[in-house]
Order: C-alpha cells, then structure tokens, then sequence
C-alpha cells in the first residue's frame, strides 16, 4: 500500500468517528480542521486505486483551468460534467481558478499571469520564497458562483537534488469526493511546472483547513475502507513539451492504473 492511500484511507476512518456539525449546504458533515498530508511522487502517481477516480475529468479541468477559462464550454466538449451543478444558464462560473492564475485584475485594470511568472521565475530565480499563486481574490469573490477551495499554491526548488515540491492550501476539503481530485490535479500540475523549468517532481503537500465528510457519504467511505489498495500507477508526459503552453491532454499518458470499482456519492451543492 502507498503511503498516501495509507494515508488517505486513514483520514477517511478518522472523520468516521469525528463530531458531527451542520453546513452551508444542510446536508450534514463530520469534520476536523488542520490536517496536513504530505504525499512523495517517487511512490508513483497520486490516484485512489481503493476507487476509480476519473482521471480525464482531472487532466481536462486542469487544462481549463490552465487555458484560463470559466465557462464550462470547453469541459463539455471533452465530455466533463463535474462543474455543472454550479454554472448558470449560459455555463458561465464567474472569475474562478483559472481567471486568477491567468488574469488576476490589478487596480488599474491591467492583468496578471501568475502562473506564468512563476514558472519564468523558477527559471531565472528558482529559491525564490515568492513562487506563489492565489485564487483567492477577495474583490471578485461575489462574482463567483463557488469561492475557490484550494486558495493558494506554492513552490518549493531544492539547489542539490534538482526537486521541485508543491505546498497546496485548501481551506475547505470534500474528503470522500473533491479531495482525491484535487490532489491529483495539483501532482498533474507539478510534473507539468517540473518538465518546463528542469526539475524533477518531488512532493505534494496539502495543508487543509476545515476537512469534512458529507453524512451521505457515510455508507460510500465505509464500502472504500473495506477495499484493499493496489499499487500506484505512473504518469508519462510527452518529453517534447518544454512550455505550460506547448502541452495538450493528449501529451499526459496514465499507466498501468489498477483501481476497484467507482464509487458513485451525490455532490452536495
């Protein structure tokens, strides 16, 4: 077993006995808050296999997010489904992750990539202790139709071993649903930083705020702890991507991925 489904596994076991709290959705979660898990890439690539997770909703939402993008449009076209319960009439979400990391809006109208400064940073200036980006922009947040969960990201160079690790802030964690996507999402985006800048992929760390299990997630986290893991399978990028924009999902090959059956659990809007 990795040690990140060990993990995993074990804070799903943990909020199974945590205290039980009412939410803004009203359907009820058991909670904790302050968990950190600190997940090595050298174990393979960070996907449950004790479930299916869908794996193309995780590469095409990051390419969308990367495309700076915030109307679910494109994620139709690729068949992605996973923000419709939050989009309005014409499938527009408002300045989400993908407007912040791309075009967040200063105060004199102009935009910032930040994304994009980072990587050029990391290449010219790699132990920076700036290599941040937020999704959390306090002025745009009523405009948008779901505040961002995961608010802010960083990275980390190491001058000897030529890794680069990523620090996530999540202030709001769907355990049994959201968080597996978003982990993976964040270990996709690192590899894809690690290969532009010459780093090889290191960690993924998350440092959650509130962490909660939805109450009618109960029976499906119960079913997930009852199965054994496999091992993790490997990701492949294509070598020839030297820039965030030279890479297509076509270029993000998954291998050798064995899980057990999905789980299907209702989204709590």
């Amino acid at each position: 077993m990795s040690n990140y489904e060990r993990d995993y596994l074990s804070l799903l076991k943990r909020l199974l006995e945590a205290p039980v709290r009412m939410d803004r959705t009203g359907v009820g979660v058991r909670g904790l808050f302050g968990v950190q898990l600190d997940i090595s890439l050298h174990e393979g690539f960070p996907l449950l296999t004790t479930k299916k997770v869908h794996f193309k909703s995780i590469l095409y939402e990051l390419f969308w997010f990367l495309r700076g993008e915030t109307n679910i449009e494109y994620l139709h076209r690729h068949g992605v489904t996973i923000w419709d319960e939050w989009a309005d009439a014409e499938g527009n979400l408002g300045p989400i992750y993908g407007y912040q990391w791309r075009r967040w809006q200063g105060y004199q109208g102009e935009y910032y990539d930040q994304l994009g400064a980072v990587v050029k940073t990391l290449r010219e200036n790699p132990y920076s202790r700036r290599l941040l980006v937020s999704a959390w922009n306090v002025a745009h947040l009523p405009e948008m139709k779901l505040p961002p969960c995961h608010v802010l990201f960083q990275f980390y160079a190491e001058p000897n071993t030529g890794h680069l690790s990523i620090q996530v802030y999540q202030r709001s964690a769907d355990v049994f649903l959201g968080l597996p996507f978003n982990v993976a999402s964040y270990a996709l985006l690192l590899h894809m930083v690690a290969q532009v800048t010459g780093y090889r992929p290191h960690r993924v760390i998350f440092a959650l705020g509130d962490v909660h299990l939805y109450r009618n997630h109960e029976d499906q986290a119960r079913l997930q702890l009852s199965r054994e893991p496999y091992p993790l399978p490997r990701l492949e990028l294509n070598s020839r991507c030297l820039d965030l924009e030279d890479f297509t999902p076509e270029d993000i090959r998954l291998i050798d991925y064995k899980h057990h059956a999905p789980i299907p659990a209702p989204v709590a809007v």
